[in-house]
C-alpha cells in the first residue's frame, strides 16, 4: 500500500490517489501532489481564475469589471496588466493599470495570457 500523506484539511491518515489528485474521504478535500510538495516547502502558489500558476513578471487579462475604490471608474473586462509582482495578502497581485496607476488586485478575477 502507498504512503499518502494526510489531509491538509482535516488531517485524515485515509487519504488516496485518483487520477492525478489526492482525495480525503472524510471531508471530500481533493488537492493535488505538488500543491503538497509546495505547502510542505513554506511556498505560497498564488493561482488565476483558471487554476494556472501565476509568477513575477506575468501578464494576465481582468475577467470581471472591477470598481477602484475611492473613485467612480472601473477597470473593465479583458484590461490587460503587464509585469505583475505576487504579494502576500488578501489582495495578492501588485501592478500598474495604465489610466488608474499603482494597484492591488486578487488573483481570482484575473486570467493568465
Amino acid at each position: 500500500m502507498a504512503d499518502f500523506p494526510p489531509c491538509p484539511k482535516c488531517s485524515s491518515e485515509f487519504t488516496y490517489h485518483d487520477g492525478t489528485l489526492l482525495v480525503c474521504p472524510e471531508c471530500a478535500h481533493e488537492w493535488s501532489p505538488d500543491e503538497d510538495s509546495a505547502a510542505s516547502s513554506g511556498e505560497a502558489v498564488i493561482r488565476d481564475a483558471n487554476g494556472n500558476t501565476l509568477t513575477d513578471g506575468d501578464t494576465v487579462t481582468v475577467i470581471k469589471d472591477l470598481k477602484v475604490k475611492g473613485s467612480s471608474s472601473v477597470v473593465k473586462v479583458g484590461t490587460k496588466v503587464k509585469n505583475i509582482r505576487l504579494v502576500d495578502g488578501d489582495h495578492d497581485i501588485d501592478c500598474k493599470i495604465d489610466g488608474f496607476g499603482a494597484m492591488k488586485l486578487k488573483s481570482e478575477f484575473v486570467k493568465k495570457v
